[in-house]
C-alpha cells in the first residue's frame, strides 16, 4: 500500500514559473550535489525512508576539548550548547548530518574521565553507551594540552570496543600549532587529523576521513519499517497513563499498569486494531526529566525509548491533564519533532479535569507549546475508554501530513507569489532572494531552497507558516535547508 499523500500535478503555468526560474539558476554557480537534487537523484529525493538505518558517529572526548563545537561544525548550524566550561554536555544528543552527499547521524555526548563518582560517572557511563551504539567513532583531543591519562583510557576503552576510530586534533588554529597535533601519533591509534572545530580548519579533510570508514549501511541503526501496519510510539513523562492507554485501545491487560510511575522499562510492541485497520503500538518507559538523572534499568530504559521512537512513523504524546504541564511534556514533544516524526498531543485522565482545569490547561498549553500548533489535539479517559475512538482519526491525519508531497511548479509559483507580496528584509543593504525550490523528501517533508542569501529565521518561520496555511502539513514537522549560491563570473 502506497501510504504518499501527494498533491495533483502542477498547471501548465505553474510548470512554466518553474521552468523560468530553473533556467535563471543555471546563472549561478552549482556543484554536483546541487545537480542531484534538482534532477530528483539525490538520496533525500527518494520515497519514504531508505531501506537501512543511517551510520552513527559518535564524538567522545573528556571533557572541554570542543566536542560540541565540532559538532555545530559538522551539522552546519550552532545547535549543541557550547560553553567554556567543562562538562556542559550531559546527555548523549543526536543530529542529522550531511557530507560529500551522504547522511549520517552524528551523536554529541558528554566529557569522559576516568576515576570520577556521581553525575560525572553517569555522563562518562553515557559516552561509553554512545560508542556502543555508533559505527565509527571520532575521537576529540585538545592538541594544546597533548595527551592526559583520561585520553590513554579513552584509548583502551575504544580499542576494546573495536569501532573505527578517527583522531581529530582540536585546537589546531594556525599552521604553528600543526606540531602539537603531530605528537598525538603516538597513541597508535593512526594519523591525528589537525583541526580547529571553532574556526572550521581542516574539518573537511577530518570528514573525508570519517566517511571513508563510515559504513553505508548502518550495524547498528533501525530503518523505518517499509510496508505493513503503521508503526505508533506512546510517549510520555512516567504515569501520564500510557500503558492504560494501550490497554484500552487493545481491549486487554497487554501491558502492566500500576501507580507506581516508571513501571514499564522496555518497549512493548502491540498489534491493535482501531477503525479496522491494524497498527502497530509500542508502549515506552517514561522520558524523564534529563537521561543523566536516571540510573541502572531506567537509564537504559530510555535509550531504548528514543530507539523506539526512531523505527516510529507517529507519535501519541500523552500528558497528564489533571496536573499542570510540566517542562518534562514540552521536552518529549520536541524529542518527537527532533526526530522528524508525525505528532498527535493526547491529554489524558480527562475524566479527572473539571471546568476550571480545563481552562488553565488551554492557556498552558498555547503558551508552552506555541511553536507546535500544527499537531492534531484530542483529550481521552484511557481509565473509561473515553473518546479513545478518535484516535485513529487524529493519527491518520497526522500522517497525512508527514507523507505529503507538493509538485515543484505549484510550490514555486507559490514561493515566487509569497516573496513578491512579503520580501525578505533588507540586510546590510541586501536583500536575500529565493531562486528555486524543490521538495526532496517527505515522511517528513523537506524542502531545500536556493537562495542568493542566508535566510533569517524569522522570514524561514514566516515561509513555514504559510506552507501550512496553503498545503495543510498537519501533525508533521517541515524541514527546510538553504543552499546559498553566487552567480557565476563572466
Amino acid at each position: 500500500m502506497d501510504n504518499d499523500s501527494s498533491f495533483p500535478p502542477s498547471s501548465p503555468d505553474d510548470e512554466l514559473r518553474a521552468k523560468a526560474m530553473l533556467r535563471g539558476l543555471q546563472q549561478f554557480d552549482l556543484d554536483e550535489e546541487d545537480f542531484a537534487i534538482l534532477s530528483g537523484e539525490a538520496p533525500e529525493s527518494q520515497e519514504g525512508e531508505e531501506s537501512f538505518g543511517l551510520p552513527v558517529l559518535a564524538i567522545v572526548g573528556r571533557p572541554n576539548v570542543g566536542k560540541s563545537t565540532l559538532v555545530n561544525r559538522i551539522i552546519g548550524r550552532r545547535e549543541a550548547v557550547v560553553q567554556d566550561t567543562p562538562g556542559v554536555t550531559r546527555d548523549r544528543v543526536s543530529y542529522p548530518a550531511e557530507w560529500a552527499g551522504r547522511n549520517f547521524t552524528v551523536v554529541d555526548t558528554g566529557g569522559w574521565e576516568i576515576d570520577v563518582k556521581g553525575l560525572d560517572k553517569l555522563v562518562a557511563d553515557q559516552a561509553e553507551v554512545a560508542v556502543d551504539l555508533a559505527d565509527a567513532v571520532l575521537l576529540v583531543l585538545d592538541a594544546s594540552v597533548g595527551i592526559t591519562a583520561s585520553d590513554e583510557r579513552i584509548v583502551s576503552m575504544l580499542r576494546a570496543k573495536a569501532k573505527p576510530v578517527i583522531l581529530a586534533a582540536n585546537k589546531v588554529d594556525s599552521a604553528m600549532q600543526e606540531a602539537d597535533a603531530a605528537s598525538l601519533w603516538s597513541l597508535g591509534m593512526g594519523e591525528p587529523f589537525a583541526v580547529s572545530a571553532l574556526h572550521g580548519r581542516g574539518t573537511g579533510d577530518l570528514l573525508d576521513a570519517v566517511m571513508k570508514v563510515l559504513p553505508s549501511q548502518s550495524a547498528v541503526a533501525s530503518a523505518l519499517p517499509q510496508g505493513g501496519p503503521r508503526r505508533v510510539a506512546l510517549l510520555g513523562r512516567p504515569n501520564v497513563g500510557k500503558s492504560s492507554l494501550l490497554n484500552a485501545l487493545a481491549g486487554c491487560e497487554r501491558v502492566v499498569v500500576n501507580e507506581l510511575a516508571g513501571t514499564t522499562r522496555d518497549p512493548v510492541d502491540e498489534l491493535v486494531e482501531l477503525d479496522n485497520r491494524l497498527w502497530w503500538f509500542v508502549d515506552t518507559a517514561g522520558i524523564r526529566r534529563k537521561m543523566h538523572k536516571t540510573t541502572g534499568a531506567d537509564y537504559y530504559a530510555s535509550i531504548r525509548t528514543q530507539a523506539a521512537l526512531e523505527k516510529a512513523e507517529v507519535a501519541l504524546v500523552l500528558f497528564d491533564g489533571s496536573v499542570p504541564l510540566t517542562e518534562q511534556d514540552v521536552r518529549v514533544v520536541q524529542q518527537v519533532v527532533d526526530a522528524g516524526r508525525a505528532l498527535v498531543i493526547v491529554t489524558n485522565k480527562w475524566d479527572c479535569v473539571d471546568e476550571e482545569r480545563q481552562a488553565a490547561l488551554k492557556a498552558e498549553i498555547e503558551r508552552e507549546l506555541v511553536q507546535i500548533s500544527w499537531a492534531p489535539r484530542i483529550n481521552v479517559s484511557a481509565k473509561t475508554t473515553w473518546h479513545t475512538n478518535r484516535i485513529a482519526r487524529a493519527l491518520d491525519t497526522s500522517l497525512k501530513g508527514w507523507d505529503t508531497r507538493i509538485p515543484t511548479g505549484r510550490l514555486n509559483a507559490f514561493l515566487g507569489q509569497l516573496v513578491a507580496a512579503h520580501p525578505h528584509p533588507l540586510r546590510g543593504g541586501k536583500q536575500p532572494r529565493i531562486l528555486f525550490a524543490t521538495q526532496v523528501s517527505s515522511r517528513p517533508p523537506r524542502f531545500v531552497l536556493f537562495t542568493t542569501g542566508f535566510l533569517d529565521p524569522a522570514y524561514r518561520r514566516f515561509i513555514e507558516r504559510r506552507l501550512r496555511e496553503e498545503f495543510g502539513f498537519e501533525g508533521t514537522p517541515i524541514q527546510l535547508s538553504m543552499r546559498v549560491r553566487e552567480r557565476k563570473r563572466k
